[in-house]
Order: structure tokens, then C-alpha cells, then sequence
């Protein structure tokens, strides 16, 4: 890398839904950050790493900003707004709506205060005409200045090298923090444990998702190539036990064939994967639990 490369962390943040892991993960280039139709999917920062000729980013991808109602949801609210204050730039997500919304002024307002670079990142303008996006930036540039305002479409990769452009004029010149070829600073124990909560989400109902989590307790390669992962899914209630199961088994069966397919593609090889489901009763207000499980406030 030359001399004159840039570096720093940018950090996104947006209510839940907003694509924010997609739009990572289509930045970087690969899957790292999980992605569902249901909020708050994502629940811990989430860093990946671009490098190219002209330096390196560092994607900071934080939780859906909500209302929280436990501990876990205050956890969650705290780690996207703490992450912004450490950030070089910082990228506003919205969708292309005509009014702002609770959580997107709650989100402007702390932004208000933040000293590096913002950009605005209109997602999804390939569900509206191109005609409705000046009133889209209108309606944001007059609550806040905005540095840069970037219309995108992550899903489709619309765009997706204007905002690049932009965010490389943001940071700041510097060394790189990782080697080239590194994409995520996140253990391979807990990108797994994201891979097989985002199947549980896909394959269950509306509300149990909210209340389950994933724990790897095991995972070796033998010498045959072949890897043994042993992994837990967490609920809330023994009814919702029987729901992750399902008749069988079977529910539980489609999860599992589901994440080892694809973590079997992310480690390139055959996946032994067993998968057991644990009651733990209102984890979600255990700072001990939530501990336990990754959500750890001390180390946003």
C-alpha cells in the first residue's frame, strides 16, 4: 500500500430494517453480517474490513435503533449509539419515505452532536421512482446538514461504488488496521452462531425469533477435513421449545440443514453440525445470561 492510503471506521446506523447488513455485506463482498425481514436482527457490532488501492475501511454494523422493552433491547440500542462516537464517518441509513419517523428524528438528533463526517444513504430506491428521490433528501438535508447524501440500492449493488468514492473522501489519511486480505475481525465460533440464528429466524414464527439465541459449544476439524460443530439454540419458554422442535423433530431438522449448508460454504468444507434447544426462562433481562451469551455492555 502506498503512503498516501486512507483508513478509518464507519460506522452505520438506522432503524431495524433499514439494510444495513445488507448493504455491508454487499460492500465488502461477502456474507458476514445476518440478514431477515424481521427486526433487530442484528444485535452486536459487527466490524468488516474493505481494502483496496486507495486504503481501508472498517464497517461498523450496529443494531436496528428501537424502542427497548428488556435488557437486550437496551443493550442493543446502547452498542449503535456508542459506536457512532468513535467512528471517522458515519452513514445515516433511511429509506426513501416522504415523512421521518420516530426513531430516524431520535437517530438525527444524537447525530447532531457527532463531530466526524455524516452521510445520508437513502436504501431500497429501487422500490420508488427516481422522480420522489429529491423530495426524499429534501425532507432529510432540512432537519440536519448532511456532508455527502448517497441514493442506493443494496440489494441490487445500485451505487454501491459512488458510495465508496465518497467515504474514501471522508477518512482521514493513515495506516492500514489489517492485512489485505482479512474481511471481518469477528471468531469464526460466533459468525457460525449468527449463521444458525439467522435459519431460526427464516424457519419460525413472528415472535419466538426475538427471544432465542445461539451458543457453538464445539467446534473442531478432524483430520479428515471434516469439522464437529455442537451448538444450542436458547428460548425463552418450554411451548416455544416444542415450536423450534416441531413435530419430529422436523422444524428443528430444516434449521440445521439450512445453516450447515451454508457454513459449510463459508469453511469449505463437510459440516457435522448437531443442534440442541435450551430453555433458559426471560434471558433476555439476565445481565448474567446476556453476558453469557455475547451481549456483553462492557465490551461495546
Amino acid at each position: 500500500m502506498a503512503e498516501n492510503t486512507k483508513s478509518g471506521i464507519v460506522a452505520l446506523i438506522g432503524r431495524p430494517n433499514v439494510g444495513k447488513s445488507t448493504l455491508m455485506n454487499h460492500l465488502i463482498g461477502q456474507k458476514i453480517a445476518i440478514t431477515s425481514r424481521k427486526p433487530q436482527t442484528t444485535r452486536n457490532r459487527i466490524q468488516t474490513v474493505y481494502t483496496d488501492e486507495r486504503g481501508q475501511i472498517i464497517f461498523t454494523d450496529t443494531p436496528g435503533i428501537h424502542k427497548a422493552k428488556n435488557r437486550l433491547g437496551e443493550y442493543m440500542v446502547s452498542a449503535a449509539y456508542s459506536t457512532i462516537e468513535d467512528a471517522d464517518a458515519v452513514l445515516m441509513l433511511v429509506e426513501p419515505d416522504d415523512h421521518i419517523g420516530g426513531m430516524d428524528a431520535a437517530i438525527l438528533k444524537a447525530l447532531k452532536r457527532v463531530k466526524s463526517p455524516v452521510i445520508l444513504v437513502i436504501n431500497k430506491v429501487d422500490k420508488v421512482k427516481k422522480s420522489e428521490i429529491p423530495a426524499v433528501i429534501k425532507l432529510f438535508s432540512e432537519e440536519m446538514r448532511f456532508d455527502h447524501v448517497v441514493p442506493v440500492s443494496a440489494l441490487l449493488g445500485r451505487n454501491l461504488d459512488t458510495l465508496l468514492d465518497v467515504i474514501f473522501e471522508c477518512l482521514p489519511y493513515g495506516p492500514m488496521y489489517y492485512d489485505e486480505d482479512t474481511v471481518t475481525d469477528q471468531p469464526m465460533r460466533q459468525i457460525v452462531a449468527e449463521l444458525i440464528r439467522e435459519k431460526a429466524l427464516r424457519c419460525l414464527g413472528e415472535e419466538i425469533p426475538h427471544g432465542i439465541a445461539v451458543t457453538v459449544e464445539r467446534m473442531e476439524e478432524r483430520q479428515s477435513g471434516l469439522t464437529d460443530i455442537d451448538a444450542n439454540i436458547v428460548c425463552e419458554k418450554d411451548s416455544h421449545k416444542g415450536i423450534i422442535i416441531g413435530k419430529g423433530g422436523s422444524k428443528l431438522k430444516e434449521i440445521g440443514t439450512l445453516a450447515r449448508e451454508e457454513i459449510e460454504e463459508l469453511l469449505e468444507g463437510r459440516v457435522n453440525l448437531k443442534l440442541w434447544v435450551k430453555v433458559r426462562t426471560n434471558w433476555r433481562d439476565s445481565d448474567v445470561l446476556l453476558k453469557n451469551y455475547g451481549y456483553d455492555k462492557n465490551k461495546q
